[in-house]
């Protein structure tokens, strides 16, 4: 295990060459800090009745019937001022539903003054068939300010249901018609080179719904990439493996911010410090993958199941309200001898941090307590997503261990934990 451990420690003094740990864990601390509350807005505009709301809903993992977050949907014309909608679990994650840019109300000239397209980070620009002037010219107005958009076509489930009635009919060559036609329409309208994706609000996981919301994440810079794969929900199983190795990346940071307080000599503060990271990594993480209360409640609404459907799959993780300071320093206390043990044949392969011992305990226990959580998150969440597909769990309790990690025969107050005081014998 201490191997396992190395190449994290050995990564990290990478980064430590040419600055010290506490300037690195400060830089960390803030980029961390930044994540969790970096705002970023997405407007969503385009033909009326093209789907826009429908398609706020769908990023959001929600249902058009959501009474008390959706985007309100219909067949005419339902937005009338750009409308924020928070994304719950992550508010500052917020989808604009724009009004529809060429109605007799919203003349382009007056449009673009209207919407104030300067709040928004990037564009969805959306058509139901085909895209017109309205469209490019919007888009050109967006290219003017140096920020991205995106062309989608909605409804390619509605088409291809029409399309499927003939004999001759190929669902991939019915797509590629249906691409070719928006494409040509655009380029009519003066757009030269245009990229469309083709999407259902009802299949989030077909057609090119995946590579839209993978596309405008690689898109933005390094902070709000991370902050959209880590804000939006799980849509698929490569979202949920982008999730996983994007925390992974943050769960080193905040390691690495642990060994920095590990290395001030001051009694206590170590352990102060290391309890608070952790408590607030684990609710973030618990979040992240949709196992909040909040987030199973959406989920639950959304495909009008009883949300205790979903509890039920939760078998390796412990709940949000499960996740305070006493329940951390309970791990903690659990943990010493393993930690040690780690600490001393780490430090073997790693000796340039041979004097600085409580920062690399303080590292090696965080990096390694997060990193086993965030496995059993991610197992969770596989749960989650098996049982969505109404498959079985691929991830059954080990004989002899109940929900949340509780050994049988042990009190059934017993909290879920790494079980680090195994780490000796291995």
């Amino acid at each position: 295990l201490a191997t396992k451990c190395a190449p994290a420690v050995t990564g990290t003094l990478d980064m430590v060459d040419e600055r010290s740990v506490d300037d690195l864990s400060g830089e960390l601390e803030k980029k961390m800090k930044t994540l969790m509350n970096i705002k970023i807005d997405i407007a969503i505009t385009g033909v009326s009745g093209a789907g826009k709301s429908s398609l706020i809903n769908a990023l959001r993992g929600m249902s058009d019937d959501d009474e008390e977050h959706s985007a309100k949907t219909g067949p005419i014309q339902t937005t009338i001022d750009p409308k924020p909608y928070p994304y719950p679990p992550f508010p500052t994650l917020i989808l604009w539903d724009l009004p529809g840019i060429g109605t007799p109300d919203f003349k382009p000239e007056k449009y673009l003054e209207m919407v104030k397209l300067e709040r928004y980070d990037f564009f969805i620009i959306v058509a139901g068939e085909r895209f017109t002037v309205n469209d490019t010219t919007l888009a050109q107005e967006i290219k003017k300010m140096g920020k991205k958009f995106y062309y989608v076509r909605t409804k390619v489930d509605g088409s291809l249901a029409c399309e499927s009635k003939k004999k001759k009919f190929k669902e991939e060559e019915t797509l590629q018609e249906i691409r070719r036609y928006c494409e040509e329409s655009l380029k009519e309208a003066g757009e030269q080179s245009p990229r469309v994706f083709l999407i259902s609000r009802w299949d989030t996981d077909k057609y090119d719904f995946p590579l839209l919301v993978e596309t405008f994440e690689e898109e933005q810079d390094d902070i709000k990439r991370d902050a959209l794969i880590m804000f939006l929900p799980i849509l698929t199983k490569d979202g949920l493996r982008r999730k996983q190795e994007t925390m992974e990346k943050y769960i080193r940071g905040a390691a690495l911010v642990s060994c920095g307080i590990g290395c001030i000599p001051l009694p206590g503060l170590s352990l102060a410090c290391d309890t608070a990271i952790l408590v607030s990594m684990m609710t973030y993480i618990h979040k992240v993958f949709g196992l909040d209360k909040k987030s199973l409640h959406i989920l639950a609404n959304r495909f009008d199941k009883p949300v205790e459907d979903f509890k039920s799959v939760i078998e390796n993780c412990p709940t949000t309200t499960e996740i305070t300071e006493q329940f951390v320093k309970r791990l903690l206390r659990s943990s010493v001898i393993g930690v040690t043990t780690i600490t001393e044949l780490a430090l073997q392969n790693v000796p340039v941090l041979g004097s600085l011992f409580g920062g690399v305990n303080s590292f090696l226990t965080t990096f390694y307590m997060l990193k086993k959580f965030l496995n059993d998150v991610v197992r969770d969440a596989e749960n989650v997503l098996a049982k969505l597909a109404g498959q079985e769990l691929q991830g059954q309790n080990h004989p002899g261990q109940n929900r949340g990690g509780t050994l049988t025969g042990t009190s059934e107050t017993e909290p879920w934990q790494p079980q680090m005081r195994t780490l000796e014998l291995e």
